[in-house]
């Protein structure tokens, strides 16, 4: 039996290394929680003036911070443009020097995981299983496919360094995934992690649970405002798969039960995202993480008579991104241009990790401090050989080199790119000023 005096000394000393212990979680580098969705257009946030969809977790997250309204996918060299957005946001390499399988370059998870970083993944893995175990010390719940039912897709575990055969999970996959993060949100101890939760929503099948209680009423649904009921010409690229998921002329019909059904997974996705971002807030690590939403590509779903993401409009090629943590800006918007690309090199330099000296993004920390702070000059984009776009900011140029035809758009005076100005004399002088920077392979 301790003496009084023996129990005292112990009281004081645990009052002492109390708040060391609690405290000790918010000191050393951030954390990084990154939430990646799967063709999620970047006008799909209520907080970001989309006046229709139920997004509150996302509104929430919102208004903790920088909110970048010019942040893009650079394109794609085949039609499954998720893969090579993917692997450009890893790898921080541009389209033209990206390896889709990840396994020339060494990629940032291995830089943050070289740094000390414990790295998890849960969900969509597009890249290659070879890749996997090379980027992520822990991976749990893997979709390894291009898209599946999400009420039964196969999922698999990285064990001993091998992904295991696939299972079908008994329930949606969204939330399977956003199980697997918060168990580790729970069960991690020590160190700073990289938190890297991939979904596979809203990509189609539009499939939630039968009891999601958000509905959107298809007759309550505004046509996009660039909808068409077909594209005035054949782009190179009209015949993919995402292009007869619905039959062309496109009818506003159709096209209102799409969104309907597009909104109401955005709006589960949005559920599940908030549960992880609970059990963030519920954790020793919730001061001093740095939280990443964005998606690896928008969609058309209508727009300019068009439903999926291959083509350089910027409902395909702009994605959101929200960025909030520890001396970041809060509640703020930013024009600042970027690329999905640019990210990883930025949390990068707010974590003090050395990325792979393969790595091409720009570092734009300066712009979360500071959101007026500008972001790249010119954007360039390309899908496969058939398009080909440059942007400055206020003017667009889209050519296609097949067809030899270019379309020229003011995006101050015209975001959604329904006046295309190229046959304007007035215009000419911005086309012989664009043109030069249209690269083969930006």
């Amino acid at each position: 039996m301790r003496s009084p005096r023996l129990s005292l000394f112990f009281f004081w000393l645990s009052l002492f290394l109390a708040p060391a212990v609690r405290a000790a979680p918010q000191d050393g580098p951030p954390n990084i929680l990154f939430l990646f969705a799967d063709d999620q257009r970047a006008d799909t946030i209520a907080a970001l003036g989309n006046g229709l969809i139920q997004t509150p977790n996302l509104d929430k997250l919102t208004h903790s911070s920088v909110s970048f309204r010019r942040a893009y996918m650079q394109g794609g060299n085949n039609a499954a443009t998720c893969i090579p957005s993917r692997a450009m946001l890893l790898s921080g390499r541009s389209l033209a020097g990206i390896d889709e399988k990840l396994l020339r370059d060494p990629t940032w998870p291995e830089a943050f995981s070289t740094a000390g970083y414990t790295t998890f993944a849960s969900g969509k893995w597009h890249n290659g299983d070879a890749s996997l175990p090379k980027c992520f010390q822990i991976a749990r719940s893997m979709f390894t496919g291009g898209m599946a039912n999400p009420m039964n897709a196969p999922l698999r575990q990285l064990e001993n360094g091998k992904l295991t055969q696939a299972v079908k999970s008994s329930k949606h996959a969204c939330e399977v995934f956003a199980d697997e993060a918060i168990q580790f949100l729970q069960a991690h101890k020590a160190g700073p992690f990289l938190c890297y939760l991939p979904f596979d929503a809203p990509h189609d099948p539009h499939i939630v649970p039968s009891d999601f209680p958000i509905q959107y009423d298809p007759a309550k649904i505004p046509l996009p405002p660039n909808f068409l009921a077909e594209h005035p010409f054949d782009n190179g690229e009209m015949k993919i798969r995402d292009e007869v998921l619905l039959p062309t002329p496109r009818t506003p019909e159709a096209i209102r039960q799409m969104l309907a059904d597009y909104y109401r997974y955005i709006s589960y996705l949005d559920t599940q995202i908030g549960r992880v971002l609970d059990a963030l807030a519920a954790s020793p690590f919730a001061k001093n993480t740095i939280v990443v939403f964005s998606a690896d590509s928008g969609v058309a779903r209508g727009s300019h008579g068009l439903i999926g993401k291959q083509n350089l409009y910027e409902h395909s090629i702009r994605v959101p991104l929200l960025i909030s943590g520890p001396g970041i800006a809060k509640d703020a918007t930013s024009d600042a241009m970027c690329y999905l690309f640019d990210v990883f090199p930025t949390l990068g330099a707010l974590c003090k990790v050395a990325g792979p000296a393969t790595s091409e993004g720009r570092d734009f920390s300066a712009t979360l401090h500071d959101p007026t702070q500008p972001g790249r000059p010119t954007l360039q984009f390309a899908y496969k050989d058939v398009q080909r776009a440059v942007c400055d900011g206020e003017w667009k140029l889209i050519h296609y080199p097949k067809i030899d035809r270019t379309q020229l758009f003011h995006l101050k005076t015209d975001p959604q790119e329904t006046q295309d100005l190229s046959a304007d004399p007035a215009q000419a002088s911005h086309i012989s000023r664009l043109r030069p920077l249209l690269q083969p392979n930006p």
